[in-house]
């Protein structure tokens, strides 16, 4: 009689502690309403459509939707190198419903090569989403030259003849070509455009020469055979496109430059909802069917902690800084 008394005690002590986890469980959801208005989120994407933050945008959205069980709508603000769309979100409330898919850059360099009106401190990052491959691009018409070999040669021969496109001043596309200048010991003809998407469109209409563009964006036009590669823009192949060859194979060992995306919100965002946010992008890119779809859009997913993006723009903050007081960043 005694054991059953405490098996009884044992069994309502048991149901005490489920009823108690599964009162806790509907706070933790109330609280996360509270700090999640239930309204659509929008994602401002810096760029112009077709372009590889437009691809990243485009990719999460689903995925981010699903887990805050709130609609995601991408909304396209292009113009100065990302810095109309992070202007905007630096104004926008921060309760986690206005977000940016942004590359360090736009935050970190583009500042210091023209006037805006936020800084570092008015951003706050909420994961990495992914990163790319850069490539010295031309069209497979071109008949000036083949290959980066005969590409350097002619530009030496024609300085400041040779134009070449980029996604927009002070992006990582604006950086490697001011590195690539340097190094090849080269003067370019530099055209800035509003994202990835306009620029390909100028490269294969023949408007411009070249353009150094994220692979993630220039692969289709690889696939179609309409542009070809002259180099990865790293001292290493891209196992994606492995019959382009390494700025370092090319005698550049010291050129390397790829685009890492990563998603942000307003400065004052409560680290609550910070820490929620993560949390659905960290999931969004756990899922095996959309990390499939990045390795088809040329990218890799990154998900990890908030931490690893705020590390990876105070150190190109501090590295934009150094160069713009050397007088190297200036705007085209």
């Amino acid at each position: 009689m005694k054991r059953d008394n405490t098996l009884a005690k044992y069994s309502m002590a048991r149901r005490l502690l489920i009823l108690a986890f599964a009162a806790a469980s509907a706070v933790g959801n109330v609280t996360v309403q509270a700090q999640m208005p239930n309204k659509p989120i929008t994602l401002i994407v810096p760029f112009a459509a077709g372009g590889n933050l437009d691809i990243v945008g485009r990719l999460i959205a689903p995925g981010l939707a699903k887990q805050l069980g709130q609609s995601v709508v991408v909304q396209n603000k292009p113009g100065a190198g990302g810095v109309l769309g992070a202007t905007e979100l630096s104004r926008s409330e921060a309760d986690g419903t206005v977000l940016l898919v942004s590359t360090p850059n736009a935050i970190t360099v583009a500042p210091k090569m023209v006037q805006t009106q936020y800084s570092l401190e008015n951003f706050a990052a909420v994961g990495l989403i992914s990163s790319t491959s850069l490539l010295l691009v031309t069209r497979t018409e071109q008949n000036k030259f083949q290959d980066f070999a005969s590409f350097v040669a002619y530009a030496k021969a024609n300085p400041g003849k040779v134009s070449v496109a980029n996604a927009g001043i002070g992006t990582s596309n604006h950086i490697a070509i001011m590195q690539l200048q340097i190094m090849a010991g080269i003067e370019l003809n530099v055209i800035t455009y509003k994202g990835s998407g306009p620029a390909n469109i100028d490269l294969l209409g023949g408007q411009v020469d070249v353009s150094i563009d994220q692979l993630s964006s220039a692969i289709s036009h690889l696939k179609s055979g309409r542009a070809r590669a002259m180099m990865v823009v790293s001292s290493e192949r891209d196992p994606l496109v492995p019959d382009v060859p390494s700025a370092k194979e090319l005698g550049l060992p010291t050129l390397e430059v790829s685009t890492t995306a990563g998603l942000l919100a307003p400065g004052k965002t409560p680290t609550a909802t910070l820490a929620i946010l993560n949390d659905a992008l960290n999931k969004t890119l756990a899922d095996p069917a959309l990390q499939e779809q990045f390795t088809r859009a040329a990218s890799r997913a990154r998900p990890g902690p908030s931490a690893v993006f705020t590390e990876l723009m105070k150190t190109e903050d501090k590295q934009a800084a150094e160069l713009a007081a050397a007088g190297k960043l200036k705007p085209e």
